[in-house]
């Protein structure tokens, strides 16, 4: 019941408070030593960054420019061995916007609880970074060597130069964190390194094709964007190579298309300022969509604008190699006993199909997305059709003929490895009966083809026989939908909680027979709003998953994508999550989805932004969805087993009582070096709680959470 980060040590317990539980976790303490000492003009530290290596970065004392001055390798504590970079500044580029609350949203929320937002559409400035020559400070974040320089400045935010270290790997971290009291401000950012261009053999990035590109820089070659693969751009010198990329996910303000804006840099003069050559990662202001909220920063609050760094002794391709196992190769790794799931796209691919079939098009076209789902693991895709195209209102002469060509077309796209699930995002219908509330929006399954059609005239019947399709619903009312609910088996749940055009759901409606049911699941997650101070994403959603649970009924959260057309351009792993649903085999189109809506129904999945596992999360033996019976005055074991590949920050043990939300932090920071893989876990006195659930982040912002054990 420990963490093994690597080679065995002993467990560790730790207890907060007199009302903490224990919890437990074991360390590797050889990744612990590291050393900090003053070489005349320099700053030398040096940790442990693998099996009999240590890593050396050297630093201007003075906080002169260029602040670091060299990074290399070697066997040796004392030997630095040969610099792969030298001579390195690290540089930031800040768009500052303003925040504005768009109309109709419920006037009590806060203006941060924003997706409709067009920033860049009004003034905005973008400020480059400015360093006062301050002496830096070296300190620890547990065990992890920080160093600091104050004095940093991007416009109307200041704060300071950080570098973080992470022992038993190479692993270096550079941000600026910085903040401002203005308020509504709404920031993107651009960071990266700036050199000399003579420093470097040749820059590559792997392009859209996932081919490897490279180009010879010189000290004046232009400002270039480039739309890569991996979000990835390595330096390589004779020595070495240096890869630069952002935090997978936690980079993306939150869209509605996932189409590549060119997320790397390189050259002089970038942004039109006057910084020499360097390179790096940048955002798109105009955000390639009609909804580009950016990021919130909210006055007093610590944005760090981060970016990694990633030295590897071989070439650019031995490099790429390295930073793609922090994220499983962009890929959701297979795990034992479960099945990848994913929710809400807008493919518009079934009218697509029709035009094809039109045309006589043979054979049919295979779409990009099947190849792309499969190339990233994905599994089962439960799509979200009629979003602005085809006939979602019509009676009937389009509407059905369009539900049976989506029927058809899943059924012609699925197979062994990829199964295609029709479904909706649907707005309507389920509001609250007494008051006509609108519902909001809300995304709908069936375990089988169902057509059915959201108009039904004074003389028509709900359920009646058209040929060619047979059985068809036609729905006029929230009676009517919620009677389709059970008449076929359906699951609903709500579309982007508590945001967008579900600002006030699922609150309004929580206590409505339709919610209360069977037939309703709950909500689901996305990484949205999206705020660089905060330590985990999509907390606006994980904090719904709390109220859901206190307020009584075993309702769960999946997470949903909610993204538009999407092919193998695009930078969709940046914007993706997923479920890991309990469930050993993928269900075949033919035998219909009912074991994938039991296991949504029942909890049995957990989500994540993929770098982390929770491979086995049980509060007393049982799994989540399950319920646990706590003993009166006895401690409950709480273990999580976990996998993740960038050095794990904290896990989470959350808790309630039907009114109030407990949370039992463990920093893992301190304790587990990257691809770390064991269990943590808690011994609390869990009486008198209703249920309990965990959560676990990485220091890239990377999560994974599960869903509710309930506790009687």
């Amino acid at each position: 019941m420990a963490l093994a980060c690597g080679l065995s040590a002993p467990t560790l317990r730790a207890q907060d408070s007199k009302k903490a539980p224990q919890r437990f976790v074991t360390v590797d303490t050889l990744t612990r030593p590291r050393w900090i000492r003053d070489e005349g003009d320099l700053c030398h530290l040096t940790w442990i960054s693998g099996e009999k290596e240590f890593g050396h970065v050297k630093f201007r004392k003075d906080g002169g420019t260029p602040f670091i001055d060299s990074i290399s390798f070697s066997s040796s504590r004392e030997d630095t061995g040969t610099p792969i970079a030298r001579e390195l500044e690290p540089v930031f580029h800040l768009s500052v916007g303003t925040r504005q609350a768009p109309i109709g949203r419920p006037p009590d929320m806060s203006v941060w609880n924003v997706f409709f937002d067009k920033v860049h559409t009004r003034p905005f400035e973008t400020h480059i970074s400015r360093r006062d020559p301050n002496q830096p400070t070296c300190d620890e974040l547990g065990d992890i060597p920080v160093v600091r320089v104050p004095g940093l400045s991007l416009g109307p935010f200041q704060g300071e130069l950080v570098v973080s270290c992470y022992p038993g790997s190479r692993l270096i971290r550079i941000e600026a964190v910085v903040s401002t009291e203005v308020d509504r401000r709404a920031i993107i950012y651009d960071a990266g390194l700036v050199s000399k261009a003579s420093s470097w053999e040749r820059l590559a990035w792997a392009d859209t094709e996932g081919k490897l590109q490279s180009v010879s820089p010189h000290d004046d070659t232009p400002d270039t964007p480039l739309a890569v693969r991996h979000r990835t751009v390595i330096a390589e010198s004779p020595q070495g190579s240096l890869a630069c990329f952002p935090p997978p996910h936690q980079f993306f303000f939150p869209r509605d298309s996932t189409d590549n804006l060119k997320y790397i840099w390189y050259g002089k003069g970038h942004g039109d300022t006057a910084v020499p050559f360097g390179f790096g990662v940048r955002q798109s202001p105009s955000g390639g969509g009609a909804f580009v909220p950016w990021f919130n920063a909210p006055p007093g609050t610590k944005q760090r604008l981060a970016f990694f760094l990633l030295p590897s002794s071989g070439k650019a391709e031995d490099a790429m190699k390295e930073v793609l196992r922090y994220t499983r190769n962009d890929r959701f790794t297979p795990l034992p006993g479960h099945t990848t799931y994913t929710s809400h796209y807008h493919l518009a691919h079934t009218v697509d199909a029709m035009k094809w079939k039109e045309e006589k098009v043979n054979p049919l076209p295979v779409p990009d997305f099947v190849n792309v789902f499969k190339d990233m693991g994905v599994q089962a895709v439960h799509l979200a059709e009629f979003h602005g195209d085809g006939h979602q209102q019509d009676p009937g002469p389009l509407r059905f003929p369009e539900m049976q060509a989506m029927f058809d077309e899943c059924r012609r796209l699925s197979d062994d490895k990829l199964l295609l699930i029709p479904g909706e995002e649907v707005s309507g219908f389920l509001g609250i009966k007494e008051e006509g509330k609108h519902p909001g929006h809300w995304m709908l399954m069936f375990p089988k083809p169902v057509i059915w059609t959201q108009r039904r005239g004074p003389d028509q019947p709900f359920e009646d026989h058209v040929e060619p399709f047979g059985k068809v619903y036609r729905v006029a009312g929230r009676e009517d939908m919620f009677e389709l609910l059970k008449r076929e088996k359906g699951l609903g749940w709500t579309a982007h909680p508590r945001i967008k055009a579900s600002s006030w759901t699922p609150d309004i409606y929580r206590n409505e027979d339709f919610y209360l049911s069977d037939h309703w699941l709950g909500g689901a997650w996305k990484a949205m709003p999206a705020d660089l101070s905060r330590e985990r994403l999509g907390e606006r959603c994980l904090n719904l998953l709390d109220d859901m649970a206190n307020w009584g009924q075993r309702k769960y959260l999946p997470g949903e994508v909610d993204v538009f057309k999407i092919n193998h351009t695009h930078e969709l792993f940046g914007h993706m999550n997923i479920n890991y649903l309990r469930l050993a085999k993928l269900p075949r189109y033919e035998d219909g989805w009912q074991p994938i809506m039991e296991a949504l129904k029942k909890g049995a999945f957990f989500t994540t932004t993929g770098e982390i596992l929770l491979k086995e999360f049980t509060v007393g033996g049982s799994q989540s969805g399950e319920v646990c019976v706590v003993k009166d005055k006895a401690s409950t074991e709480v273990e999580v087993a976990v996998e993740g590949t960038f050095p794990l920050a904290f896990a989470e043990l959350i808790s309630g009582d039907g009114n109030k939300v407990y949370r039992d932090r463990m920093d893992l920071l301190p304790l587990c070096k990257p691809f770390a893989e064991g269990k943590v876990g808690w011994s609390p006195k869990l009486k008198g709680r209703k249920w309990a659930r965990v959560e676990v982040w990485d220091v890239a912002g990377n999560g994974a959470y599960s869903q509710p054990v309930w506790l009687e």
